[in-house]
């Protein structure tokens, strides 16, 4: 199993040789590098696996000589990740996350499903994953977020998946979960933002349609973008032929974007991400 270190620092020259020489000194094998300056911030990114065993605590002091002052550093070991769903009435990604759970295609473990619906609630349980019904019915956003954000953090997550959770955040509770919540949007985003969007498509006549996984933020649709795909359509498919075709793209991406965050491939700068595939 792999151990990765991801870095991210002010620029300067002789890094990639200064990072590579803490870990040849600790006589580990490295896997795979990748690096990444992005110019006009002048800012370094870079993600290290490596096999073997060695003296971790060791490994993150001389780093934290080397690198500078601003630099962030994290050592990541070869562990799965644990990650909360929350959901509403959809169930198609859902359903594919909670195959790869039992079957292990990803590397995390589903702790609990949340719902503000009881819908998906039978679907958890041929899986034997624990689901929470948390209705919003005749209560205010902030009282139900208090009592998901409860639920999800008895489970202490590296990750919060929405699985077509649809309900609008406050900023309160996507701030709290900044970086460890993402969403699966239903279009190519920055298009058809909101509601309906298979709709809005449809009355666009727009030639393709995709979907979107981002991070989540206080700004609705409008966190970091980390994996997106279209697929081709015409004249001839109606609002729900595309909304189909649609939920089958949800899928794909929501697990593509999985992976990568999981791997640790992902860094954030600003309102990008930087993927080391």
């Amino acid at each position: 199993m792999e151990t990765i270190i991801k870095i991210t620092c002010s620029d300067q020259k002789g890094l990639v040789h200064q990072i590579t020489g803490v870990l040849f000194e600790q006589k580990v094998n490295v896997t795979q590098t990748n690096e990444f300056v992005v110019e006009e911030s002048e800012r370094f990114f870079m993600r290290i696996s490596f096999t073997g065993d060695c003296d971790i605590p060791f490994i993150q002091s001389s780093l934290q000589k080397f690198l500078p002052l601003d630099a962030k550093i994290e050592i990541i070991p070869p562990i799965q990740k644990k990650v909360v769903v929350l959901v509403t009435k959809e169930h198609h990604c859902l359903g594919d996350l909670l195959i790869k759970n039992q079957f292990q295609d990803m590397p995390f473990q589903i702790q609990a499903v949340v719902g503000n619906h009881q819908v998906l609630q039978p679907l958890c349980e041929q899986f034997n994953i624990p689901f929470y019904f948390i209705s919003a019915d005749g209560m205010e956003r902030e009282a139900h977020e208090k009592l998901v954000s409860e639920k999800i953090d008895a489970f202490s997550p590296d990750l919060v998946v929405l699985a077509k959770y649809m309900r609008i955040l406050s900023p309160a509770f996507a701030s709290k979960y900044l970086g460890k919540m993402v969403n699966i949007h239903h279009s190519f985003l920055p298009a058809f933002i909101g509601a309906n969007p298979y709709k809005q498509a449809f009355e666009r006549g727009v030639k393709i349609i995709g979907a979107t996984a981002h991070f989540v933020t206080d700004d609705l649709d409008e966190g970091p973008i980390i994996c997106q795909e279209i697929v081709p359509v015409n004249h001839t498919l109606t609002a729900k032929d595309m909304s189909k075709a649609g939920k089958e793209v949800e899928k794909i991406v929501l697990s593509k974007a999985l992976k990568l965050v999981l791997e640790d491939r992902v860094f954030i700068h600003q309102n990008k991400t930087i993927l080391f595939e």
